[in-house]
């Protein structure tokens, strides 16, 4: 496969979670500010829904919906309808090409009043890439593809808490088995990964308009490490996530309801080190031939290590693991339960991926069906492969579909 397509496929990978500005290398060198942590399958931590994609990427506290899979699934216990589910697309990158595309399809039954399950597909196309030799001959095209199709299992703990469990299995085909210009052979990655969620409602009152204050947490892509080649020799972490953040939702009267949110993100990946340079600015190597660390710790470890290890690794100390939380906040306004408009804003540190964006957003909930609709505004419009995100999602309401048959 020639340089190019290779090149091609890694930069549309490597945007999917980050903007122009907050290209990196997994080596960081003393002197150097961005130290950006990276990881396969970052089609994962995008925000596949409308509805949250106009609150700033926010969702682990906000009022429970089909989509609640991605953000919190132990919100799942506090959905109103009894079945529902639905669909999202959203044209991906468009300022950088035109061909990637982001697909979620995501729903939900009631076992009980106090348990679900619930079931997502999500599929990410990377569009069509022409694959040619090392002279430059056309070996065919092809469209790499990642998927990551779940389940989960959400249950009342107590009054005001709830719990989920979920599972995912993550196939990542980015070379459709061609093998690269050294002849190095490829294959699809996969792996499998889990989520651990709580979510907690509790009802209040606030200077006489009544409502409910939620918080949750969700661990997501609890996972082993996933590896693209046939000696898996080289295995890359996926992007296991820490979401927890509080929502405020009061009901103005009768036909006004207002929510504000936050959510807090962080990595659980390592941080990579500061790599030791001679004089001559080139490597320090010891005696088995490794890499001399200057700051930081060794970011080859196993999965729980890291996890545990992403809390206090960072070489530039605690203002660095601080600069790797990223926040959005979000606000819902609902008219009659039946018309939405949402905003939000996205803010995640320069040295750590950069993106920072305004969203908008507007709902609409007519009978059976539902339509979601978002925007996306990033703060540096300079060519910036985020700009004029849309997002699209349709819902449908088993519950209204039966009250309107049995009319």
């Amino acid at each position: 496969m020639r340089m190019n397509s290779l090149i091609r496929i890694a930069l549309i990978s490597g945007l999917v979670a980050i903007s122009v500005k907050s290209f990196s290398q997994s080596t960081t060198y003393i002197g150097q500010d961005i130290n950006t942590i990276t990881t396969a399958v970052p089609f994962l931590q995008i925000g596949p829904d409308a509805r949250s994609g106009g609150m700033g990427e926010v969702g682990v506290s906000s009022a429970p919906d089909a989509n609640s899979l991605h953000w919190n699934p132990a919100k799942y216990t506090y959905i109103e309808g009894d079945m529902g589910f639905s669909l999202s697309y959203s044209p991906w990158l468009r300022a950088l090409v035109s061909d990637i595309n982001l697909a979620y399809l995501t729903g939900y039954k009631k076992l009980k009043n106090d348990q679900v399950v619930s079931g997502s597909l999500l599929f990410f196309s990377l569009g069509d890439i022409a694959f040619t030799d090392i002279v430059g001959d056309p070996i065919g095209n092809y469209r790499p593809n990642e998927f990551a199709l779940s389940a989960a299992y959400s249950r009342k703990l107590t009054k005001n808490i709830s719990g989920a469990i979920s599972a995912r299995y993550i196939h990542s085909n980015l070379t459709q088995g061609i093998s690269s210009g050294d002849g190095a052979s490829t294959k699809p990655g996969n792996t499998i990964a889990s989520d651990i969620a709580i979510y907690s409602q509790r009802d209040i009152t606030l200077k006489n308009m009544e409502g409910y204050f939620a918080w949750g947490i969700n661990i997501s892509n609890i996972g082993a490490k996933i590896s693209y080649s046939d000696d898996n020799t080289e295995r890359d972490f996926i992007p296991t996530n820490l979401r927890l953040g509080p929502s405020l939702t009061l009901d103005v009267d009768d036909f006004n309801r207002i929510t504000f949110m936050v959510d807090f993100n962080k990595l659980l990946i390592p941080t990579p080190p500061i790599y030791a340079v001679d004089e001559n600015g080139e490597n320090i190597v010891d005696d088995n031939g490794n890499l001399v660390i200057a700051k930081g710790k060794d970011n080859d470890v196993s999965v729980p290590v890291g996890m545990f290890q992403s809390f206090f690794d960072a070489p530039g100390g605690f203002s660095e693991e601080m600069r790797e939380v990223a926040i959005g906040a979000g606000v819902e306004y609902w008219y009659d339960k039946q018309f939405a408009i949402r905003g939000g804003y996205f803010y995640e540190d320069r040295t750590k991926g950069n993106r920072k964006f305004f969203t908008l957003g507007a709902g609409l909930r007519y009978n059976v069906f539902g339509l979601d609709f978002s925007y996306l505004i990033p703060t540096d419009s300079n060519n910036n492969p985020l700009a004029n995100t849309l997002r699209f999602t349709l819902h449908f309401d088993f519950d209204a579909f039966q009250k309107q048959s049995n009319q």
